[in-house]
């Protein structure tokens, strides 16, 4: 049967058994305890939502790694929160003193903030409804110097894979100058959580200067998922990283 919560919204489910399953996301649920340890407690999901949440390993590995900007940097903002994958790996980092999490879709965020109680977290999070790009212009437009911005971005679906190094310009719905001028502007840092195949000449045209731009690459079962390019002063150690356990 297909497990939902009489307060789930329509179209949010936590499917239990295989039978249930929509095909083409099938791969993605047997990979179910992978993507989401804790998801035997009951985690939500929208269908879409599977193609576009991080992995925990990798989730907290990313949340290790933007951990590192200077401790002037107190608030994060997660401009692309999706179901909570990464906005729950933030907030068990314990690094954090506010986390805003964004997310446009009200069925995905309710997943998010379900999500974030299944982990525990849901306390430390601000949850906001509606566009990064337009809430940086009002509810968060005074978030600055003090600020990380972390965003995994809609890629415009799985056709990147068909392309040996993938055009961000072409991301839909936001492509890689939108996200960079927005998510970099009042002296924030940023990071981006991108295609693995991303042009990398297009992310070191946004170095400042003599800056050397961090990308690192996430792996899993020895393939990378992604990678994430990091603008500001983050001192982990750069490279690949591989899920651990």
């Amino acid at each position: 049967m297909t497990e939902t919560s009489a307060e789930a919204p329509e179209g949010v489910h936590h499917y239990a058994v295989a039978e249930e399953v929509p095909f083409h996301i099938s791969k993605y649920w047997h990979q179910r305890h992978k993507i989401w340890s804790k998801f035997d407690e009951g985690v939500w999901m929208t269908d879409d939502a599977w193609f576009g949440v991080t992995p925990e390993p990798v989730a907290n590995k990313v949340a290790e790694h933007v951990a590192t900007a200077p401790e002037s940097r107190t608030q994060l903002i997660d401009a692309f929160a999706g179901a909570g994958g990464n906005t729950i790996a933030f907030a068990l980092s314990g690094r954090w003193e506010r986390i805003f999490a964004v997310e446009k879709d009200p069925k995905v965020l309710a997943c998010a903030k379900h999500n974030a109680e299944v982990y525990g977290v849901a306390n430390k999070i601000w949850w906001i409804e509606g566009d990064v790009f337009e809430m940086m212009k009002s509810r968060l437009k005074f978030q600055g110097k003090d600020t990380v911005v972390f965003g995994s971005p809609p890629w415009g679906g799985p056709t990147y894979t068909d392309f040996e190094v993938f055009d961000l310009g072409m991301m839909e719905p936001y492509p890689l100058e939108k996200m960079f001028t927005t998510f970099t502007a009042k002296n924030r840092s940023a990071v981006l959580y991108l295609p693995r195949t991303s042009d990398l000449r297009q992310l070191a045209k946004r170095a400042k200067g003599d800056e050397k731009l961090k990308v690192t690459h996430y792996c899993m079962n020895g393939a990378s998922k992604a990678l994430c390019v990091y603008f500001g002063d983050f001192t982990f150690v750069g490279g690949p990283q591989r899920e651990r356990g």
